[in-house]
């Protein structure tokens, strides 16, 4: 006798996304499986006492959105400290950060202003604001010195830029770490007659500078933990199953491997390591696809990740030709075409040790001269398209670049939320002036055959604003279809983390990881309104709107 499932969906509209993507009335799940889908009359008789029915009243189902680039816990920052990225200029961001000052006054009033258990002081003592994007404010420029003294004198303050490539901070931190910043992350003052005497820090930080400060903020434990809580509940009510965290240097890894032993975690999370952690793994025996904690494969190792370059709002993303505004800014970067974070043959080294190894690795790469340089590194190797080798960002690249993807075998890992950026007079439209049509090429390496996976990388987490991004692109020769863009998010990305066949479509025997949808997307003026009604993982439903 067949045993009766643990879910059942009916009256819905199921897609597959298969290749064709079929269509069907319902699914039923048990153990965490997919074990039918069909006409709803079938799938009906798998249901017993215990089953639960939903009856979905026409919604569309669809496997679970899969997130290929993002930094879970920064998410749960900025619903934790202060939110910026909703400042419409740099007055409303020091707003909100002098409101996040009086909630850290306090949440520290008698105490001692450190955890102690963090990997630096957990920044308990420290004003933050994450997400701030000056491109969309009609005064463009990064937050300095000047305005976060106004939030305070006393405590810290860093405000890091979306992309965490940039960051303002105030005098108090300028102080306290002058002997650990970076000379070449500290932007300073020119003779500009602005008040400042040139040479002085102007409270504008980039790259090296950046990690010092990130360093210096990690939680401790009992921190992460309730940043991942509230991060996965963002993601899951978003409709994201699964998510490629890329982790440096915190306690992340950790929480989630506590969350799974405690059957707490909603999320499949694949750790992609930074590259610093590549003794640590190979002497603790982990490589890439080693999976963890009591629910099975929750928790996966994936690839040893990199830099590159920095990134196209800090202008230290490498191009091969140089910013079209670069003269606004001569100490943004080493050069008027950016600079390596991550020089290329650093670079080689790393993936030919790695690769070596049996690692798969992603890499950082934005401008085209980086893209370029990464696709050496892995063409050196025996078989890049084997082991799955990645490229993150990919916003810049050339027709041969496009090519030498395909021939490789190598996995684009894309952001499609990045499109926010290149409208005309937008980011892309000032930094690369007429290359700015030529960025985010998804149609070009869709149609060459590349694997695309798509990602958020927090800017921000929302896989249905990338398919609507990526379904109306700026250039309209790369736009995307509804069903392309949705399999990017969902098979492309299960592809990416090698879980092809048991994530990224609706069939028997897949894990049933499902989003419900209030609305199709295929027949909507607006996939990014669309709203999530029920978010399953593993056969759980760890979300559901009320």
């Amino acid at each position: 006798m067949t045993a009766a499932a643990d879910l059942v969906l009916t009256n819905a509209e199921v897609h597959t996304l298969g290749s064709p993507d079929e269509t069907h009335e319902a699914v039923a799940v048990r153990d965490g499986e997919v074990v039918r889908v069909g006409r709803t009359f079938d799938v009906e008789l798998l249901a017993g006492v215990e089953t639960r029915v939903v009856d979905c009243g026409g919604r569309v189902v669809l496997p679970g959105f899969i997130d290929a680039h993002t930094h879970l816990p920064m998410v749960g920052r900025s619903i934790v400290h202060a939110d910026l990225s909703e400042a419409g200029s740099a007055a409303e961001a020091v707003e909100l950060l002098r409101e996040r000052a009086a909630e850290v006054e306090r949440e520290t009033e008698g105490g001692d202003g450190g955890t102690g258990d963090g990997i630096g002081d957990g920044g308990t003592d420290w004003v933050l604001g994450y997400g701030y994007d000056e491109s969309r404010w009609d005064e463009s420029r990064y937050l300095t010195r000047d305005d976060l003294d106004a939030v305070s004198e006393s405590r810290p303050v860093v405000a890091f830029r979306e992309d965490l490539h940039t960051a303002g901070v105030n005098s108090v931190v300028l102080d306290r770490y002058a002997d650990e910043l970076p000379d070449e992350g500290v932007r300073t003052a020119g003779d500009d007659g602005d008040g400042d005497d040139a040479g002085d820090p102007t409270g504008v930080v980039v790259e090296g500078a950046v990690d010092v400060l990130r360093e210096a903020t990690e939680p401790g434990r009992e921190e992460m933990t309730e940043l991942v809580r509230a991060a996965q509940s963002y993601a899951t009510a978003r409709g994201v199953t699964g998510v490629h965290d890329m982790v440096r240097g915190s306690r992340a890894p950790e929480v989630y491997r506590d969350l799974a032993d405690a059957g707490e975690l909603a999320l499949r999370v694949r750790i992609n390591y930074w590259s610093d952690h590549l003794d640590a793994l190979r002497e603790v025996g982990l490589r890439t696809n080693h999976g963890g904690g009591s629910r099975g494969d929750l928790v996966t190792v994936g690839a040893i990740k990199t830099f590159t370059d920095g990134s196209f709002g800090g202008r230290t993303a490498k191009l091969t030709e140089p910013y079209a505004d670069a003269a606004a800014d001569p100490d943004a970067a080493d050069d008027e075409t950016g600079q390596w974070v991550v020089a290329p043959e650093e670079l080689r080294d790393l993936v030919a040790d790695a690769d070596e190894s049996g690692y798969q690795l992603t890499a950082h790469a934005i401008g085209d001269a980086a893209v370029d340089a990464v696709l050496d590194a892995y063409e050196e190797t025996d078989d890049p398209g084997a082991a799955r080798h990645r490229v993150e960002h990919v916003e810049l690249a050339s027709d041969e670049a496009i090519e030498r993807f395909a021939d490789s075998g190598v996995v684009a890992s894309v952001q499609p939320n990045f499109l926010k950026w290149a409208d005309e007079g937008g980011l892309y439209d000032a930094r690369l002036g007429e290359r700015r049509l030529r960025t985010n090429r998804y149609r070009d390496l869709l149609d060459a055959g590349v694997d695309l996976a798509f990602g958020s990388d927090c800017m921000p987490l929302g896989p249905l604003l990338g398919v609507d991004l990526a379904t109306d692109h700026p250039n309209p020769d790369q736009s995307l279809t509804v069903t392309e863009a949705l399999r990017a998010y969902t098979s492309g990305a299960a592809y990416a983390g090698f879980d092809e066949g048991r994530l990224g479509t609706v069939a028997v025997g897949t894990a049933a990881d499902l989003v419900v949808l209030d609305e199709s997307p295929w027949e909507t003026d607006s996939i990014r309104d669309v709203p999530v009604s029920m978010t399953v993982v593993d056969g759980r439903v760890v979300f559901e709107r009320d």
